[in-house]
């Protein structure tokens, strides 16, 4: 199986931090973000990874290279020209690179310990999505899950943690261009099509200044 780390976004709600910086090179505890996904899914097995860079793109592969450093393949899809596309159109783009297996993707501003499974089974299904508890900025959560299936509502909704397994299959209708992933996931929940779990381990969104020092800070501490 084959993973792709999104990489690409602006970073908007993270300046002045990526004025200068993509979002995935910030550090925590002197290691940039992404280093730690890469780390993880090596060592998990994965030796094939797809990066989409867009916003300073160019110094993610400048900083990554071709991955060798840590045992694998790292491919760049790149979204520079075009400006970044999102995510599902992120993932459209680099479909060619994914190839004709069902792959994992991860958001390349999340932190956590969840562990990565490069021979996770969707059987049936289109995808299968990993829901953490929800934090504060995201009381309401994103999704229910009912008897090992996603659904957009329910009793009670969890918080998409930006990791999911994906088949190709789910994408091969979808027109090139900027567009998020969120849409297309809640109309294959309602075919009952989308899989999920609930992690309930240490996750956490380093989307603003704020998160990524409460990180650093709980880092130090351990």
């Amino acid at each position: 199986m084959k993973a792709m780390i999104l990489a690409a976004g602006l970073g908007e709600r993270m300046r002045p931090l990526t004025d200068h910086t993509p979002k995935p090179l910030l550090e925590v505890a002197s290691k940039p973000l992404i280093v730690y996904h890469i780390e993880k899914l090596a060592a998990a097995g994965f030796s094939e990874i797809i990066i989409n860079i867009a916003h300073l793109g160019h110094m993610i592969p400048e900083a990554l290279g071709d991955g060798s450093k840590w045992g694998v393949k790292i491919t760049y899809s790149d979204e520079q020209e075009e400006g970044a596309l999102e995510s599902l159109g992120g993932i459209v783009k680099a479909l060619p690179l994914l190839g004709d297996e069902p792959f994992l993707v991860v958001n390349g501003d999340v932190w956590c310990d969840y562990a990565f499974d490069v021979n996770l089974s969707l059987n049936d299904k289109l995808a299968h999505l990993i829901l953490v508890d929800n934090p504060e900025h995201n009381v309401d959560g994103d999704f229910a899950l009912v008897d090992g299936e996603v659904k957009r509502d329910g009793a009670e909704k969890l918080t998409f943690s930006g990791i999911g397994y994906y088949n190709p299959k789910l994408f091969k209708d979808q027109p090139y261009g900027s567009a998020p992933l969120a849409p297309l996931l809640r109309e294959t929940m309602d075919l009952g099509k989308v899989s999920g779990e609930h992690y309930g381990g240490s996750w956490r969104d380093i989307g603003t200044p704020e998160r990524l020092d409460e990180m650093n800070r709980k880092l130090k501490e351990q």
